[in-house]
């Protein structure tokens, strides 16, 4: 798998998507815009968008990297091509909320597959969203967080007012988004909004790591937890219960569960097959 996704941008096509060289089950999604710190245009949205809708689609895919490549993972917003939209019609400048930054978290956040999220570098705005919305992330020592929407007038979006809350509580996420003061990684991993901080040359590799262990596991209980987790943090007790039954029953006829019991009782390593 090599592909490229949007238009060309003077460091080559907006989104790469490639497979890892050492398990061909990992997808690479990468933003390609380093010298405007990966920004986001209608082009690299669009370009993003498709991208993760097709290694969702792909069988072959057990496990998804998010990352970007220069210094920052993603600022945000390319305010240059936002305020041209203003001076345009302002009335239809928010449209790409509902037809991008939606959908793209929704995909992300969704996704019958695992994501891990490198963070190469600063995470900002729809660029914070979009890592909050991955499964697990690893983070550079050198990357910085910041909401950043206040500071132009905007509550947020990339669904920052739930993942923040769900992360850090309300009064933690009220306070980043009201000041939109930056964190640093370090600030990140004691909060638990990363797994692990290190050094920025090794934050690629550290993510392969995660993603490729994902892989080889149970990747349709995986896609369980995923819907438990969010029905989890929003429903009823009994919501719950019922969804975390009906979620058992379906992955106790699969082969994986088979598998993972024999595996236990022969006293060696299960085999999955996401099946």
């Amino acid at each position: 798998m090599q592909t490229n996704s949007g238009a060309a941008e003077p460091d080559g096509p907006a989104v790469l998507v490639t497979a890892d060289d050492k398990d061909p089950a990992v997808a690479i999604v990468t933003l390609n815009r380093p010298a405007k710190r990966n920004a986001l245009t209608v082009e690299v949205k669009e370009a993003l968008l498709e991208a993760l809708e097709r290694v969702a689609a792909d069988g072959a895919v057990r496990a998804v990297l998010l990352t970007g490549t220069g210094k920052s993972f993603c600022v945000g917003q390319d305010l240059g091509e936002h305020v041209e939209s203003l001076r345009g019609n302002a009335a239809t400048s928010f449209d790409t909320v509902e037809k991008h930054y939606n959908p793209i978290v929704r995909a992300i956040a969704t996704m019958p597959k695992p994501v891990v999220c490198a963070l190469n570098g600063g995470a900002v705005g729809a660029g914070l969203g979009f890592a909050l919305a991955c499964d697990l992330r690893v983070a550079a020592d050198t990357a910085t967080f910041a909401t950043a929407f206040s500071a132009i007038g905007l509550t947020a979006d990339s669904g920052l007012s739930a993942s923040l809350v769900h992360s850090l509580g309300a009064a933690r996420a009220t306070e980043l988004l009201l000041l939109g003061e930056s964190f640093d990684a370090q600030q990140a991993l004691a909060s638990g909004l990363v797994r692990t901080v290190v050094p920025a040359e090794e934050v690629l590799g550290a993510g392969l790591e995660l993603a490729r262990r994902l892989a080889a596991g149970p990747t349709l209980a995986y896609a369980e937890i995923k819907k438990a987790v969010a029905i989890g943090a929003v429903s009823s007790l009994d919501t719950v219960l019922a969804n975390e039954g009906e979620g058992q029953a379906r992955l106790g006829v699969t082969r994986d569960h088979r598998e993972a019991v024999e595996a236990f009782l022969e006293k060696r390593k299960p085999a999955f097959e996401g099946r």
